[in-house]
């Protein structure tokens, strides 16, 4: 597992018996190491009377024991072991991985290894991948409810007389045969806060709305106006009967203003 991950793990060299995942209390240790090596997942291995040839894998999240799963290894091969065929593929590169079997949908173990390998196996998240690049296959098959097999197989690209090449897979190893022994699921508060999603959606337009006739609405807020100094356009109509009044009252300002004779009071014989 070590020489397929190298460049993104951490190796421990010496035992650690206190790591205990499935005891109370005995995942401190882990989630201090994994803390301080910055792994948010892990693959132990273990060896003894009652569980001989043992692997564990798991996750953490914010530093706390997510799950794990306990397999027992069985007909282990390695990458040594097929010789010249083990160096098909180049380390790093991004694998397919292929799971065969229903029950790695309707069997909890299983469902959790499916999760667990994809994890483990598909290192970094990106969004483009060269198809040029991708040089191995990762196989597990469910055998029954608690048994599956593990194979990695190189990928050749041979002339097949046409644009598409023919594809040839090598076995090139780790091959392994793994039984589920003891697993550990997360409790439903840490899955609710492990599953949260940041939004990413386009942020709403203040006053925008969407209609199915209009389309986008839009809705605009306008001081009060004051309708008296309100400028409207001016009618011919308006403009004439203005031009004839201030003529009529020019021509009023030129007449000359005529005497009026005074008044008298009484008959004739005064």
């Amino acid at each position: 597992m070590y020489q397929l991950k190298r460049l993104e793990a951490a190796r421990f060299s010496r035992k650690n018996e206190n790591v205990r995942p499935f005891e109370p209390g005995g995942e401190t240790s882990l989630e201090f190491y994994c803390n301080r090596n910055n792994c948010p997942m892990f693959v132990m291995g273990s060896h003894s009377k009652k569980r001989p040839h043992n692997l564990v894998i798991g996750r953490m999240f914010d530093w706390h024991l997510y799950d794990a799963l306990e397999l027992g290894v069985e007909d282990f091969k390695g990458i040594k072991d097929f010789g010249a065929a083990g160096t098909g593929a180049q380390i790093g590169n991004k694998p397919l991985i292929i799971f065969v079997g229903e029950k790695f949908e309707s069997v909890p173990a299983l469902a959790l290894a499916k999760s667990l390998l994809l994890d483990l196996f598909r290192g970094e998240q990106v969004d483009k991948i060269n198809l040029a690049g991708i040089d191995r296959v990762v196989m597990a098959v469910a055998l029954d409810d608690a048994r599956l097999q593990l194979r990695q197989y190189s990928i050749r690209f041979k002339k097949s007389g046409t644009r598409i090449p023919r594809v040839a897979l090598t076995e090139m190893g780790p091959t392994m045969g793994l039984s589920v022994r003891r697993y550990r699921l997360p409790p439903s508060d840490m899955v609710a806060e492990a599953m949260k999603v940041a939004r990413t959606g386009k942020k709403k337009q203040k006053n925008v709305d969407s209609d199915h006739l209009d389309g986008k609405v839009g809705r605009i807020y306008m001081p009060k106006q004051n309708m008296d100094t309100l400028g409207l356009s001016k009618y011919k109509g308006t403009k004439r009967e203005r031009r004839e009044s201030a003529r009529e009252a020019s021509e009023a300002k030129k007449r000359p203003k005529t005497a009026t004779a005074p008044a008298t009071v009484g008959g004739d014989d005064e």
